[in-house]
């Protein structure tokens, strides 16, 4: 190893350990160089690595602190947006937004930071929503926190013509027996999943606070009628760190 990577392999073990623990301060630079015997470049160049690998991550100033660990959200997908869920709400406790609902039941406090805007959707999400070139949508963009930590991004998108004048338009958090969208006659009878794993958007990480080396799972889910017209595309930002998707598949 080179003093870099010897200086890296130690204080990772100590982190992996815990006698560093998530949000500790690592020891001054000057502590190091006197431990270590090596000169400040080579300590940063240790260090460097550790952030390279997001172990540690820089905090106000100067200071370097060991990552802290994200209690995991569990999201179940079959049954988080599912009929039987929305028709058995119970006010106060399960009504209203699916996700905060099920984040509630965990004993956890959600929020949601909400925008509403008509734009032009992502060429993926007009594709998924057959909408022309020109096509407009309207976004629902959410960040999603818990217990005022930034956990995930959520933006929905619905043909404009289809929602136009519905309570999708407001800025904030709006709910209905059996969901919005069946409340005005649009009735999800199936959605089509996709899973993709890549690293953040520098406005992603921004907005999620997230240190480096930290890949995201983006998850599309396309809502669609009885007659397969697309009336919602969702688009989710779920960082690795901090959750775990959860699928239940019948053998039949």
């Amino acid at each position: 190893m080179t003093k870099a990577q010897e200086i890296a392999y130690d204080l990772r073990e100590r982190i992996l350990s815990g006698a560093l623990a998530g949000g500790e301060a690592l020891p001054s630079e000057s502590k190091m160089m006197s431990q270590y015997g090596y000169s400040r470049e080579t300590i940063r160049a240790g260090v460097r690595l550790l952030i390279e690998e997001g172990l540690v991550v820089t905090g106000q100033g100067q200071g370097k602190y060991v990552r802290e660990d994200y209690p995991p959200v569990v999201w179940n997908w079959t049954t988080l947006e599912s009929r039987n869920r929305h028709e058995n709400a119970v006010e106060g406790q399960t009504a209203g937004d699916q996700w905060a609902s099920a984040i509630a039941e965990n004993g956890n406090a959600p929020r949601q930071e909400i925008t509403v805007s008509i734009v032009v959707p992502p060429p993926h999400v007009r594709e998924r929503l057959g909408l022309p070139e020109d096509g407009l949508a309207v976004a629902r963009k959410r960040v999603r926190f818990i217990d005022n930590r930034p956990y995930a991004l959520a933006d929905s998108y619905f043909p404009q013509e289809l929602v136009a004048g519905t309570p999708l338009m407001e800025p904030r958090d709006v709910s209905a027996p059996g969901g919005i969208l069946a409340s005005v006659g649009l009735v999800q009878a199936k959605y089509v999943d996709e899973i993709s794993v890549r690293m953040p958007t520098h406005q992603e990480a921004e907005q999620l606070g997230l240190p480096a080396a930290t890949p995201v799972a983006e998850h599309t889910r396309t809502g669609y009628d009885a007659d397969d017209r697309p009336l919602r595309c969702m688009v989710t930002i779920l960082p690795g760190d901090r959750h775990k998707i959860l699928y239940e598949v019948s053998t039949d």
